[in-house]
């Protein structure tokens, strides 16, 4: 039997490249017994030399955690003295690896004038859900009761992060509401992972090729949720994807590639927020790869994608800001 070959969205000409010329650095599958390897050969950048690079003064916390932990958090913040707006950033790297200084000078760039608190949450398999929300929350909860002291508006807080961060920040933005936690001003969900149960059509479109596939992300998901993953109980916590009402959630920006595997959850949560009532702004990169601004900052779609986001962080701002003339 003639094996029909599978139709996908081409790349980027430049991300096209990168993947070819660039595969040692790209993640395509990940297996369980691969996570380790994974971790040892990352080199995370040195975070006080990030924060030289973007203007800003570094200083390192400790936020009170779940179970009498504690949640480590590294704040980045303009040299100022009236009180800024904040990123609260979470990175990268599936749930299972990565690092509180990933991922921090991307997020910098797309928010002059903002701080950047990054939190080192926890990773699974180690430690599976929710710790990972959980530290999310504790860290949010410390921020904006501290505002005062580190020079920060409490009323400008946003939530951001790539990818398993995204997810994150989603899960953590539906936390916040059902708990009726610290106020978010907003949600910035780049490439979000949101659904554990890998079943889109661009996940099967994009097994194999690209970054990050179905297979990692399956990876993934049982490392954070074990047999759970998949099944019929997983709270919205651990998979936004999952909730059955986003109602009463801060605006959101969403944005993902053409090419990638989460494409098609990314532009079905931006649908729903819309059909909730919400405030959601959607971008699919065309040509765009899982992380391609990343692999690839100086393409002109990676250029145009953060100018978008930068824009919005720039408008929610004034909205907040604004006064109410009502």
């Amino acid at each position: 039997m003639t094996q029909v070959a599978v139709a996908r969205p081409p790349f980027d000409p430049a991300i096209a490249d990168a993947l070819t010329t660039r595969a040692a650095d790209v993640v395509t599958t990940l297996r369980p017994d691969e996570i380790t390897a994974l971790r040892e050969r990352a080199q995370p950048p040195v975070l006080a030399d990030v924060a030289a690079e973007a203007g800003l003064e570094l200083t390192w916390h400790e936020a009170p955690g779940p179970d009498g932990g504690a949640v480590r958090v590294a704040l980045l913040r303009p040299p100022v003295d009236h009180a800024v707006p904040v990123l609260l950033h979470l990175h990268g790297g599936g749930l299972v690896v990565g690092t509180v200084s990933d991922d921090v000078a991307a997020a910098a760039q797309v928010a002059p004038g903002w701080a950047v608190a990054s939190v080192e949450y926890r990773l699974a398999p180690e430690h599976p859900y929710p710790a990972a929300v959980e530290d999310a929350y504790a860290a949010l909860t410390w921020l904006v009761g501290d505002a005062d002291v580190l020079g920060l508006d409490p009323t400008c807080v946003v939530v951001e992060g790539i990818s398993a961060g995204g997810g994150l920040a989603a899960a953590l933005a539906l936390l916040v509401r059902d708990r009726g936690g610290p106020a978010l001003a907003g949600q910035l969900l780049v490439c979000p992972m949101l659904d554990d149960r890998n079943e889109t059509a661009s996940g099967h479109q994009m097994a194999g090729v690209g970054s990050w596939d179905r297979t990692a992300n399956a990876t993934a998901w049982a490392a954070y949720l074990g047999d759970r993953a998949g099944g019929p109980d997983v709270p919205a916590y651990a998979a936004a994807a999952r909730a059955a009402d986003l109602r009463g959630l801060p605006p959101a920006f969403v944005d993902v590639g053409s090419a990638e595997t989460f494409r098609d959850e990314c532009v079905a949560y931006a649908a729903r927020l819309w059909a909730d009532g919400g405030d959601a702004e959607l971008h699919v990169w065309p040509g765009g790869c899982h992380g391609f601004d990343g692999l690839v900052p100086d393409a002109p779609v990676s250029r145009d994608a953060r100018l978008a986001r930068a824009r919005w962080l720039a408008r929610l701002r004034e909205r907040v800001t604004a006064p109410d003339l009502t």
